[in-house]
Formats: structure tokens, sequence, C-alpha cells
């Protein structure tokens, strides 16, 4: 692997190539050297729009390489949590960093005007973007990919759209053809720094120490994902079928987490969207799954036969997000609503959360329409939705200026706390599976469902029964290996084809010879820096916030017992070794 780091200062316009041998070493690089370069970038106390935050993009030493290794992390200080940034994205980014020949870039320092860096090997451009300014996150893509700035097809795109701009707090960051660094507002922090895009390619490439022991690995595990089941359902239906298995176990969030069952989830399930509207699937670089499903929004602009068609990005979250949880059982409203989500460049799950809650403090009293500009919210109506969207885009009234800020910090303006389904201040994704669930986004590291995968122990337990203690050990067992998967930069669909023993390996071929106890002790180390980091950034672990809503709903394990939250977040700091006692 590369053991270089591109710093790029956007306030004094300079770059620098650092060598980082030792780093990568030590830390093998995604994740895990991420959190080390944060450490050494990031003052923990400082406001996340501060020119000193940096945005830290990192690979692994399987990225480029192997299949299904095509994930970028990112890390930053969140503006949407006020702690720890962290959002993973495929796409053509992470073979775009291994061809300029980096395993990190840190972006540091502010831009006084905006600007997009076009990146090739070691040169590094800052280019003039006012004139991109303003424009939508596919717009910019369109405009720089028809520009002639080397690298051709193989170069990656990272852009933000208007919502960035505003400093939306949980604006995303898009790549190439609709992949996104969705959580936690890194788009804002580009925002912050008038960091309007990224290009970057290259043509280095490294040698293989022994390639017909390489090539023997390589075509193993080639085999598994193109000729097992393993990642067959993303290929064909892609996570959207688990729109109707959600639904026949409770476990599909609607209208605000009122309920897991969704009565129009026939008309919007997975097959649907793929037998009615799916137009092509592609695949990140260096993946043999092609799991991004492309849907056809054809829409009327003028009444004599003036038509747009666009592709429209959809998966389960998508679906999840501005479909059952607003109560939105039709396709075509679905894709509009994401079409606008897409352009803004919002995080969709944020966004569709936060209407969520808008929804239910118009209809409780909360909130009138003198906050809603006239509207009237209720669920089930996309075409109002979609003008709160665009009153949100122009901050029509302070109320649509604060709904950027997500539904946590809204519910702490207008009241509505019980019906704010945030977690450490991040909105939830699509489960009401039980107690793992909302534990995991309750401890994880991100406030995700990808920290732990809580939702698939719950399911589980529909099979067999498990201790609470049991349950909550597994939990932390699959956060600490998570560590592992995310400094290799995985993606987690591969999970069940990079078991432990596969991974070692790959590290012998790749990276060093690296024996479990030493892995251990890696994924721990990892994760405790972490929650070490959101701590120094005020996040105190002993308070467990959970929704009174989410105590109320009927899950896929029956009704959640706060106390047992609770004891699971204790069995959860014991086993991830976090003294949560605090002076």
């Amino acid at each position: 692997m590369w053991k270089q780091i591109l710093e790029i200062d956007l306030s004094s316009q300079k770059s620098r190539v650092l060598e980082e041998e030792e780093l990568f070493h030590r830390t093998m690089g995604g994740t895990a050297a991420g959190t080390h370069l944060l450490e050494r970038y990031c003052d923990p106390s400082i406001d996340p729009f501060d020119a000193g935050n940096p945005i830290i993009l990192s690979i692994g030493p399987f990225s480029n390489i192997l299949p299904v290794a095509t994930k970028t992390v990112a890390l930053f200080k969140s503006p949407h949590t006020g702690e720890l940034g962290e959002s993973h994205a495929g796409g053509r980014l992470a073979m775009a960093l291994y061809n300029a020949g980096f395993s990190a870039i840190v972006i540091i320092g502010a831009a006084r005007e905006p600007v997009f860096l076009n990146i090739y090997n070691d040169q590094v451009e800052f280019l003039h973007a006012g004139s991109l300014w303003g424009y939508s996150s596919s717009a910019t893509e369109r405009v720089l990919r028809g520009r002639d700035i080397g690298a051709g097809g193989k170069r990656s795109i990272l852009r933000i759209g208007p919502a960035g701009e505003r400093l939306s707090t949980y604006a995303c960051a898009t790549v190439d053809t609709q992949r996104h660094f969705g959580r936690l507002g890194l788009g804002a922090v580009m925002g912050s720094k008038k960091l309007k895009a990224m290009v970057i390619g290259g043509n280095r490439y490294l040698t293989v120490p022994d390639k017909k022991k390489f090539k023997k690995y390589y075509d193993s595990l080639y085999d598994t994902v193109v000729a097992s089941g393993e990642m067959k359902k993303y290929h064909d239906l892609g996570t959207a079928g688990n729109i109707l298995a959600l639904n026949k176990i409770q476990g599909l969030p609607t209208r605000n987490f009122s309920q897991g069952w969704f009565e129009g989830s026939e008309q919007i399930s997975g097959e649907v969207f793929g037998n009615d509207h799916l137009s092509r699937q592609i695949a990140c670089a260096h993946c043999q799954c092609g799991c991004i499903h492309l849907a056809t929004l054809r829409e009327q602009f003028h009444k004599e036969h003036g038509f747009k068609t666009f592709q429209v990005s959809y998966d389960f979250e998508l679906i999840y997000a501005l479909g059952t949880n607003l109560s939105i059982n039709d396709p075509k409203c679905i894709l509009k609503l994401l079409h606008k989500t897409e352009k803004e460049g919002w995080d969709a799950m944020s966004v569709g959360v936060t209407l969520a809650w808008a929804t239910d403090a118009f209809l409780g009293g909360l909130i009138g329409t003198d906050e809603t500009d006239g509207l009237v919210l209720r669920f089930g109506d996309a075409e109002t939705y979609l003008e709160s969207m665009e009153k949100m885009s122009r901050h029509a009234t302070p109320f649509y200026k604060d709904l950027e800020k997500g539904a946590a910090a809204c519910s702490r303006i207008y009241g509505g706390e019980d019906a704010a389904i945030c977690f450490g201040g991040n909105e939830g994704a699509g489960y009401i599976t039980g107690e793992n669930a909302f534990t995991d986004w309750i401890v994880g590291v991100r406030h995700s469902h990808l920290d732990g995968a809580g939702y698939s122990i719950d399911q589980a337990l529909l099979k067999a029964d498990m201790s609470l203690e049991d349950q909550t050990k597994k939990l932390a067992s699959e956060a600490k290996f998570r560590m592992l998967l995310n400094s290799l930069v995985i993606c987690l669909f591969a999970r069940n084809i990079y078991k432990p023993e596969i991974i070692k390996e790959g590290l012998d071929l790749l990276w060093r010879p690296c024996a479990q106890d030493e892995l251990d002790a890696f994924c721990s180390d990892t994760l405790r820096r972490k929650y070490e980091f959101k701590i120094k950034c005020g996040w105190n672990p002993n308070e467990i916030n959970l929704p009174k809503r989410l105590t109320e709903v009927i899950t896929t394990t029956g009704k959640v017992n706060p106390e047992n939250i609770r004891r699971r977040a204790g069995i959860y700091w014991k086993e991830i070794g976090l003294t949560t006692r605090r002076s």
C-alpha cells in the first residue's frame, strides 16, 4: 500500500506530500489511520465550522486491489452532532486515491472564495469555483466531468450541493454517480471551507509482491463474490428488497416510527421498483456486484410534450426515509422527493426523519401555518413535502431554516422531543426491530445502524433465544470487528465473505503478517480512540436518551424496556473497555 499522505491547505493554497510509513505500518489504513490523523489535526474543542476542522479521506491496503474493497472513509468533526464525524462512500474515489498514490488526503484551512481542487498524482490545482457556487450536486458533476482536466474516465468527483453551501448540518458530499458521504454533515464542513468540489485522479500503480500466490487468493475471492449467493440479493433487488421483509416482521418505520407496519408497502416494494422503475444497475470501481439501482423519473415541464428524464438512485434506507416514514405509497412521488434531496445535497435519512418530526409537530399543534408559510403538513401528502423542501432550500421562513439543522435541533426550539427520532443528535435508520437496534444507535461511535448491526441481532431472536448479556456482547464484538473491516475499507455488504482467516491471508500478501491477538488489540484500540475523541468533544456516554416514541411502539421483538437499554449500555461499555464515570 502507499505510505504517503497528501496534505492540502486551502488557506495558503499550498500542498505537500508527507511520508508516513510508520503510521500505516501501525494503523493499516482506512478508519484506523483516519482516527490517528483526526487526533493529530483536529482540536476536539473547536467549532465544526472553524477552518481548523480537517477533512480526512483514507483508504486501506486492499483498496483498488481486491474485490469489493471499494469504500473510502471520511473523518471530521461533525456539525450535526458536535462530535466524531465519520462517513463512508463508494464510487470511484478509492480507486482515484490509489491511482494518485496516496492512502490519505488531509484538507485543512479554508478558502476565501469558492474553489474546487484538481488533484492528479501529487499535483494540486486550486481553481475558482464561483461559477459553480449554487449549482446542484448533479449539475456540478456534469460540468466538471466535461472539462478536460486529466485522468479521463478514471477521475472521481466529490462535490456538494446548495445545502452544503448553506451549512445545513446534515448536508452530504456526493461521489460520482449518486454515491454519498451521507451522514453527519461532511457537505457542510466542505461548504464552510468554500470547497465546492474535488476532482481526483492519477496514473500510479503498485506491484503485487507474490503474483502467483496473489492470483490464487484473488481468484478465490472473486469466485465467492460472483458465483456464491452472498452478494446475489444486493445485485437483484438491492436493499430495497428489505421493504417487504421488514414489514412482515413489524420492523419497518412508518409515520415517524409510530408503527412498524406500512399498509402501502406492497406498492413501494423492491419488487415494484425493480419491475416498473429500474433503468439500470451500476457498480463502484472494482466491485463485481452492481448493487447501485437507478430508476427513471420522467417529469413534464411544459404542457406541449416537454419532458425531462432523470435517473434517481434508490435503496431501502431511501425508500424508508422518504416513503414509509412519511406514509408515501407512490414510487413516483418517492422518486421526486429523492431527486430533490439529491439536487440539494441533503442526507436522505436526516431530511426524511426531520420532515416526519415536523408533521407530528404540526398535527400536535406545536407549530402552525405561521411557521410553515401556509402549508398544512400531513402524512401521505407528497406534494406538500416537496413544497416544504423548496421552502427549505430558500429559507422561506425561520422555521424552514431550522429544518436544515435536523429533528433534534428543531425539537429543542419548538418542542416535540418525544417524537424526534434521533440518537446522539443523528436521525435514526430504517429499523424498528427492538432493543439491540436502539442500543446500537445510542452507543455506536457513529450513532448508525452500521456500527454494530443491532437490527440483525434483533431479527435473529425470532429464530433462537439469547440472553440479554450475550446479545450485547455480540453487538460489542461486531462493533470491534468492523474496525478491521473499515480499516481495510471493505464494503460491508461483503462482510460475510471477508472472514477473519481470509483477511489474515490478505494482510500477509498486501500489508504484513499479523497474529490474531494483534488484530484483536488493533480493533479494540481503534474503537477506544474514537470514543475518547467523542468524549473530548463533550459527548457523555452516561446520557442514555431514547425518544419516548420508541418506548411506545411495538417492535419486531415487542415493546422496548428503557431499563434494559441502560443495562445493555453498561454491558457494552464494559466489553469495549470504556470507563464511563466522569469527574
